[in-house]
This record gives structure tokens, sequence and C-alpha cells, in this order.
């Protein structure tokens, strides 16, 4: 299990670093092997900045991430380090960025050699790669030996899926993977995804797109201004939303049957019937604890202001 255990992340700004900037506050929630964790906000909710911190590229400012019981800060040295990074990898938003383009592309694959796999005979490295491009429905006779420019984007992702796979991980951070992709392409990244959960993966799906979210995703987490916000079983999050802001997020998708006016007053009556919200309700000028209050069973939100509406 990959668990978030009240993590934050805070930042020097300012001058000489003077002030000081939370990008993450007291976040809680684990991912476990097999399945998908959606974690949803808008650009600057902190959303990255968790995955990043899961993959070591930012530390834990306050409270911890284990893998499976051990807290990965308190790794140290070459050999324990690439032990982790053999159980979990990271895939991000712009694959171009991730390929030199003066080498070919399956470059990739000889430096995840030259680290793990020094001693494996030619022959058999060349049949683990083509299985890990077989696995992401790569054609290794036509990807191998090309350059970047010379493959999609689409392409250039699996690759890196497939670079990850080589190293039997456990966990993969997926960090708005689908986003600089066509339409025609984000389906096959997504069902390879879904592919590789029933395979026993654990995937972080950070994302600001709640379709691709809810599509793929077992669990949802909502993240807004550093903050967990609502999170639990996926079905619940989207079918029963509790918190302004998720209300807020899933009102903005756009339904072409309806006018946003329409849009606008369904939401407003919907809160108005719903007489659970008191439950969730603070004081004026309280601020909202990091901690969630379970509304349901393995459904979490924070509580909010009496007559909350979420701010962008």
């Amino acid at each position: 299990m990959l668990r978030f255990d009240r993590v934050s992340k805070v930042y020097n700004v300012g001058s000489f670093g003077s002030d000081r900037l939370t990008a993450v506050r007291e976040a809680d929630f684990e991912v476990r092997r097999g399945e998908v964790v959606a974690l949803i906000g808008e650009s600057g909710s902190g959303k990255s900045t968790l995955g990043k911190m899961a993959l070591r590229i930012a530390s834990v400012s306050q409270g911890t991430i284990t893998c499976d019981g051990t807290d990965i800060s308190t790794l140290r040295g070459n050999r324990r380090l690439k032990d982790y990074y053999r159980r979990v990898q990271g895939v991000f938003q712009d694959p171009f960025s991730s390929y030199n383009p003066v080498f070919k592309a399956d470059r990739v694959f000889a430096m995840v050699r030259g680290e793990y796999y020094r001693d494996v005979p030619d022959a058999q490295w060349r049949a683990k790669v083509h299985a890990a491009l077989e696995t992401v429905r790569l054609d290794p006779q036509q990807i191998l030996g090309k350059y970047p420019h010379q493959l999609s984007g689409g392409q250039l992702q699996r690759l890196l899926i497939a670079r990850a796979l080589l190293l039997d991980i456990d966990y993969l951070v997926a960090d708005e993977i689908i986003s600089m992709l066509d339409a025609s392409t984000r389906i096959d990244v997504l069902n390879l995804l879904g592919d590789l959960k029933a395979r026993g993966l654990g995937i972080l799906f950070i994302t600001h797109d709640l379709a691709l979210g809810n599509y793929i995703s077992d669990e949802t987490v909502i993240v807004h201004k550093g903050s967990i916000v609502e999170r639990g079983r996926t079905e619940k999050v989207f079918g029963d939303p509790l918190h302004p802001y998720t209300k807020k997020l899933l009102s903005s998708v756009p339904q072409f049957h309806k006018k946003w006016e329409e849009v606008e007053a369904e939401l407003k009556a919907r809160e108005a019937a719903d007489t659970r919200i008191r439950d969730y309700h603070l004081p004026v000028g309280q601020e909202p604890p990091a901690q969630l209050f379970e509304a349901d069973e393995g459904h979490f939100v924070q509580p909010f202001p009496h007559g909350a509406r979420a701010s962008a």
C-alpha cells in the first residue's frame, strides 16, 4: 500500500524565502495494489505536488508517505533508492520532454538496463523489452530504432509506461498523462491503465478532467487549494457529491442539452433540499479542519461554512 498520512508541503517564497506557501495541507489517503485512485483538482490545487512527493522529487514537510509500511523519507543510499524506484515509477504530462531528440526513443530502455539489468544477456533483454512493448500494445518492429519526432505522443507515452513495466513495478504515478493526447489516443491509454490495474498495479491517476477520473478510477480524491475536501468510492463522490467545491466541479462539466442557467438553478435546488448539509457546517469564520468527516461509509467530506459556495 502507498499511504499518505497527514502529508503537508510548505515552500519558502518571497524575498530571501521570508514567506511560506502551503501547497499541500495534511493530505490523508492511500493507494492499494490493483486499484486506481483519481486525484482531481484544478491547476495549482497541489495534486501534482502530491505525486512528486510520492516519487521523492519533492520532499515532505510534515507527515509521512509509506510504501508497504516503510517511510520513504528514510530511504538513504543508492541501493535503497533503486529498490524503491523498482517498485514505484512515474509518467508525466508531456511525453516529448522525457526524450532527448538527438537519441532514438528506445534509449530510455538502455538507461534502465544500465541501472538495473547490467548482467542480463542481450537475447534475454530483447525478449523482456519486446514483452513490455507488447503489453502496452506497441509493435517492437515499428517502434524500436525510431527517433522521438517519428512517433506520436500516444506512442511516446506508452513507451514510458513500458519502461516502468520493465522494473516490474507495484505502483504507477500517472500525472496528467492523457491531457496532451488527442481524443482517439486517450481511450487507448486509459484502457491500458485498466489492463495494468487488472494485473495488480496500483495507480495514482492525477488529473483535472472529471470525466477521465470517473471513467478509470475506483477511488476519487478531490483537492482544492492544497486540501482534500472530499474522497471516497468514485460512484459515491460523483453520484452524491457533498462539498460545495465538488458540486461546483461537477456542475462545470458542459451539458450540451442544457443552458448554464438551468444547471445553476438545479445545483441550488439540490443544495437546498439536502438536509444532511447541516451536519458538515462550521461556524462562520472558522477555518475548515484538514481531517475529513465520514458522511457515509467510505465517503468523507471536509466540513465547510454555512452557505459556502466554492470559489475557484
